[in-house]
């Protein structure tokens, strides 16, 4: 079933930790009454400082601010700027800190993976990128390849319901009470724009395949092309099955995944899947030049998303994820821009004969890589039929 995408908004594409951070602290500085701020990663670096900096600032001058972090993304958040927030009045919970221990639990995995931010229920930024410097690794001189929008409009209403019913909940696992009421209501929604939009969430309750479902109804519909550019690719049978059929029918589908080994057991998984997927004549582009963090897609040069969701079932089984899906030609097309600079410089083509090149054992490899991946999600209860 496909998303319902509301007219009215005001989208505005940001490229990449160089044009999120500073719209992101400029939001923050303009902030005059309410700061709600979700993040898989909260690093106690020079960006992270920075916004923990601002914050702090806000909430001197009156505005409420609240914070939460995934325990596993920032194991380090609570004992480094935590009790700085804490003490200048910010609002700031961990998400279940119990995974930042490395005990083997059966739902360790379930992680908050979602990038939210709202400012005074007026502006909302939706994406992939984490409060971490993109060179924070040290090995690349090129920045994290990522994603993020900047959101006025009506969708702002689902934002805010979504981000203050997992602090309700967040708050209640925590406290073991409930909270108190989190300000005045949310203001009536407002268009400010003409471009199309729709959020849409992952969990495990009422949105468990939202996402997912998002992406196969798109890629059902498309007649043209799919261009996907995804971090963490191994997608189940039923979105692999949907992207060959594009193929088949002619759609010219391409993907941009990641070429720099950043975590070994999911990268060889992923390429576990290049023999099918390169021989129903699907193009895959591996990046090299830096670390790519987009999750992202453009279809039909129209129907576009953009927000935290892998392709991959710890994103579309078990973590708590956030996109948002745009039906707009001027914002695809801003989309595409860097995409397709990625895909002519900064990419490289596999041949469709890759995988038969592999040497054997490399293959074995990575077929075992993608093995223990679906392992290490059936130990959190979760199969991998998509």
């Amino acid at each position: 079933m496909a998303v319902e995408l509301l007219p009215g908004h005001r989208l505005t594409l940001l490229n990449s930790g160089a044009e999120y951070f500073p719209d992101l602290r400029r939001a923050i500085d303009q902030a005059t009454r309410d700061i709600r701020l979700e993040s898989y990663i909260f690093a106690d670096d020079s960006v992270g400082r920075a916004i923990a900096a601002a914050l702090i600032e806000a909430a001197g001058r009156g505005v409420r601010v609240r914070v939460l972090v995934d325990g596993f993304g920032s194991p380090e958040f609570a004992h480094t700027l935590l009790p700085g927030l804490a003490a200048a009045g910010v609002e700031a919970m961990v998400y279940r800190p119990e995974l930042a221990r490395l005990a083997l639990r059966r739902h360790r995995l379930r992680r908050l993976h979602r990038k939210l931010v709202l400012i005074d229920d007026r502006i909302a930024f939706v994406g992939g990128i984490n409060l971490i410097d993109d060179h924070d690794d040290g090995k690349l001189d090129t920045p994290r390849f990522d994603f993020s929008v900047r959101i006025e409009g009506p969708v702002i209403a689902d934002i805010r319901h979504a981000m203050l019913r997992l602090w309700e909940i967040t708050a209640w696992a925590r406290l073991k009470r409930r909270p108190p009421a989190v300000g005045p209501g949310v203001p009536e929604p407002t268009n400010r724009g003409d471009q199309k939009a729709a959020f849409i969430i992952r969990d495990s309750i009422r949105h468990r395949r939202s996402i997912e479902r998002a992406y196969l109804a798109a890629i059902l519909a498309a007649r043209q092309r799919v261009l996907i550019a995804n971090a963490y690719f191994l997608p189940g049978r039923r979105f692999r099955s949907a992207l060959i059929r594009a193929a088949r029918r002619g759609v010219e589908v391409t993907l941009l995944l990641q070429g720099c080994i950043e975590y070994r057991l999911q990268h060889y998984a992923t390429q576990a899947l290049y023999r099918q997927l390169l021989g129903a004549g699907i193009r895959i582009f591996e990046y090299r030049e830096g670390f790519l963090h987009a999750k992202v897609a453009v279809i039909d040069d129209r129907w576009a998303t953009v927000g935290s969701s892998n392709i991959d079932p710890f994103s579309l089984l078990l973590a708590k994820e956030a996109n948002l899906a745009i039906d707009n030609a001027l914002f695809a097309a801003d989309l595409n821009r860097p995409l397709a600079e990625a895909l002519r410089a900064r990419a490289q083509e596999l041949p469709r004969d890759h995988w038969q090149k592999i040497p054997w054992y490399s293959r074995v490899l990575r077929w075992i890589c993608y093995g223990l991946v679906r392992l290490a999600v059936s130990l959190t209860g979760q199969g991998h039929r998509q």
